[in-house]
């Protein structure tokens, strides 16, 4: 007998808030489906007052509250019978953020927790990533956002390590990555891709996945390092206002696209590189995944 419940996950980035609303179709002897409903995303930007005030200001926590009073309601209507919000780099820094989720928590009813670097990268790891990795290839995912970005190493079908580093498009755009931390990030990814042969990155984001959607490849092929170089100077040769009109980009998309884009082509140097995949998932993903892996455990 086939059952279906909706399932909701709010990822509260550095950038953006998010709210992916998934189904889970269940059926004796067959393998769980999870089929993605519903994805609404807000560019509210924390990262922009925390990063430079350590504070979210007054108009983005408002903001925050409407946002999360109509992903209280879009549940209600999808008839979401389990959710899970995580808030991410900006709300670890600020120092109101506690008292943000209470507030949020007061006005709303929906309970945020704010989690770590480690955290993220383990609730990632519970996406489908694994069904997308070959058992005989070796992998660098690397997971961008606005205020960090996760790096795992993966080799035949293993988690060999994972790290979080403060390197974000938002902080980037407003000059806040030191050279230390930039140093910091090419010698971990040297150090631990060093005994590899045939590194393949594995993108995950929301700059790649308009980059890898613009591109007209298929699902599931590559992108070249050859490729995304020469996207990486086509936005740079463009203005803001230019990258919107010109490359019908959203204008919270315009100005971070080119730090995200950095990130990977550095990423891709350091590893020695010469493909990235892009399969479409993140830590909205990985939050699905940890509600139904607790189902099943009876939580």
């Amino acid at each position: 007998m086939l059952t279906i419940e909706k399932y909701g996950a709010i990822d509260i980035g550095s950038n953006a808030i998010r709210l992916l609303i998934s189904s889970i179709h269940e059926e004796e002897g067959k393998q769980t489906r999870f089929k993605k409903t519903s994805l609404v995303r807000v560019p509210i930007r924390l990262g922009t007052d925390v990063f430079v005030t350590k504070r979210v200001s007054e108009e983005n926590i408002n903001r925050m509250i409407d946002t999360m009073q109509a992903y209280q309601l879009l549940m209600k209507t999808h008839k979401v019978v389990k959710y899970k919000a995580c808030a991410t780099s900006a709300m670890r820094e600020a120092d109101n953020g506690r008292e943000v989720v209470a507030l949020i928590k007061e006005k709303t009813g929906i309970h945020i927790d704010i989690i770590d670097g480690t955290d993220e990268a383990a609730i990632i790891a519970m996406t489908d990533l694994h069904e997308l990795i070959n058992t005989d290839a070796t992998y660098l995912y690397v997971d961008v956002g606005g205020g960090s970005t996760e790096f795992t190493l993966y080799d035949n079908g293993k988690t060999i390590i994972s790290r979080s580093f403060k390197l974000g498009t938002v902080r980037l755009l407003n000059e806040l990555v030191s050279d230390t931390t930039w140093k910091e990030v090419e010698e971990w990814i040297t150090k631990n891709t060093k005994g590899y042969s045939r590194i393949s990155l594995i993108g995950s984001g929301g700059n790649i996945n308009n980059i890898f959607k613009n591109s007209g490849k298929a699902v599931g092929k590559s992108l070249s390092f050859l490729y995304l170089s020469s996207y990486f100077e086509l936005l740079n040769s463009l203005s803001y206002e230019e990258r919107i009109w010109e490359l019908n980009l959203n204008q919270d998309r315009a100005d971070v696209i080119l730090p995200a884009v950095k990130i990977y082509l550095s990423a891709m140097k350091w590893s020695k590189a010469r493909k990235i995949y892009v399969p479409k998932i993140g830590l909205s993903d990985g939050i699905i995944k940890s509600l139904y892996n607790d189902k099943l455990q009876g939580k």
